[in-house]
């Protein structure tokens, strides 16, 4: 197994949110194998640069990602983030 990956944490952070908008921070952490601190600034990074919105539901946090947000190109073209994630989802 190959010790790097081809995807960001920030990429798996967002991939993993998309379809478990409510999840925690630790849910997350232990889904992508990384710290719940790490997660935590990763969400604040995706929230800065406007890929994620936060709403507070009770006493949890509900993200709401922004499918139409670039992400870059790929390939030839431009793609968003819903996209990027409908490559992972099929």
């Amino acid at each position: 197994m190959a010790s790097w990956s081809f995807l960001t944490n920030h990429a798996l952070v967002l991939s993993y949110i998309i379809p478990r908008s409510d999840s925690t921070g630790l849910e997350i952490a232990q889904s992508i194998g990384i710290t719940e601190r790490a997660v935590r600034k990763i969400l604040a990074d995706l929230r800065s640069a406007g890929y994620i919105e936060l709403e507070r539901v009770g006493r949890r946090n509900q993200y709401r990602v922004d499918v139409h947000r670039p992400v870059g190109r790929i390939g030839e073209r431009e793609a968003t983030v819903g996209q990027l994630s409908d490559l992972f989802t099929g």
